[in-house]
Formats: C-alpha cells, structure tokens, sequence
C-alpha cells in the first residue's frame, strides 16, 4: 500500500492505544474500559485501511463515516478513564483524536462534495 496520511495517522494511534491498553490491565488493573478503548481505538485504523481499497466512492464514505464515529467513542473512553483517575495526563492522545476527527471529516466532506 503507497504511502497514505490518515493510514500512517490511524495506524500509529492504535499502536499508541494497544500500549495504553497494556498499561491499563496490566498496571491499573482495568479490564472493561481498557477492552472498549483498545476496540475502538485500533478499529479507527482498520476501517480507515478498508476505505482506502474500497469499491465504490459511496463504500469508501460509509467506512471513513465508521472510523469518524470510532474516533470519537475512544474519545469518550479516554476522557472516561483520564475522570475515573486511571490515566493521567494523556493530552498527546486526545490531541491525536482532534486531529484524526479533523482529517477524517475533510476527507468525508470533500467526498460528499465531489460525489
């Protein structure tokens, strides 16, 4: 696969995510939240990867749609475990998520628009 931006992007955030999540079982002893972080965090990128060889542009919009929404729930898991004091100071990560939610939804927008 060629060099792609929000490929690369998405896939160095699951990696960032199945490391938190190791931290959290094996560290924190935290098994429900992390198990929802790490699925949503890593399906970001696999849905993204599904998109790029998708075939037909309203498929590759309707995955793109999917890792948006995923995005945003490992968003919520995050912001859930940083309230719930298991994690601290994970700015790095929720940064990465605003700047995946940007791409993903310029991608979706300039889609819809050239549809």
């Amino acid at each position: 696969m060629k060099q792609n931006l929000i490929v690369d992007k998405s896939f160095e955030f699951a990696l960032k995510i199945v490391e938190l999540y190791k931290f959290l079982v094996t560290e924190k002893k935290e098994y429900v939240l992390s198990k929802h972080l790490v699925r949503s965090g890593t399906s970001v990128g696999a849905n993204i990867r599904e998109a790029v060889v998708s075939q037909s542009k309203k498929e590759f919009i309707a995955k793109l749609n999917i890792s948006l929404k995923e995005i945003h729930e490992t968003q919520y898991w995050l912001l859930l475990l940083m309230k719930s004091d298991y994690i601290t100071d994970q700015q790095a990560l929720q940064n990465e998520t605003e700047e995946l939610i940007k791409i993903l939804t310029s991608i979706i927008r300039t889609s819809n628009e050239n549809s």
